[in-house]
């Protein structure tokens, strides 16, 4: 997986207002098409998704992961810890590390063994996994806004910044862009 950015300032940053949470699936599937559309799945890349209980982290990754071809049912893998789906040669990961406590727990589930050209790990509460954890290529941190979300997306590395550029992109979310740099 890709070092982070020498520069510590990210090529590519994007915040969202998501009022709703068909705005949240909108997001998961848009960047399920920018996955593809920038050729990332070849090379494979690691999601963080951050944010409070109930901001949207398994409502944004279930819409990204149907997006990309998962016809079985997504659950939150709050109790299995690490789902996985094959879509073609695409190998997508689905891990929730809520319920851990120590950053040993996390390196036995062996996530640095499920990563690399064609796969796509998805990682709710990455911060409870330390050093155990992958890096990121794209951080997407949801927070609560009123009585609506807000996502912010930040590349870490050249991959994230390939992702989130053609993310930028997509029509679909200009009426929920805050910021476009």
């Amino acid at each position: 997986m890709g070092a982070p950015y020498n520069n510590p300032m990210p090529k590519t940053h994007l915040d969202f207002d998501l009022p709703d949470s068909g705005v949240t699936e909108a997001l998961g599937a848009a960047l399920a098409r920018a996955f593809t559309g920038a050729s990332v799945g070849a090379r494979g890349a690691v999601l963080y998704l951050r944010g409070e209980l109930g901001s949207g982290k398994t409502t944004c990754a279930r819409s990204l992961l149907h997006a990309l071809g998962v016809l079985s049912i997504v659950r939150s893998p709050t109790y299995t810890l690490v789902d996985t789906y094959s879509v073609g040669a695409l190998n997508c990961v689905h891990v929730d590390l809520y319920r851990l406590r120590s950053w040993p727990e996390v390196e036995e589930l062996g996530l640095r063994d499920l990563t690399g050209p064609y796969y796509l790990m998805l990682i709710e509460w990455p911060e409870k996994g330390g050093d155990a954890v992958p890096h990121a290529d794209v951080d997407l941190h949801l927070r609560y806004a009123g009585d609506s979300r807000v996502a912010t997306l930040r590349a870490v590395t050249e991959v994230g910044d390939a992702w989130l550029a053609k993310l930028a992109l997509d029509a679909s979310l200009v009426p929920y862009v805050s910021n476009l740099t």
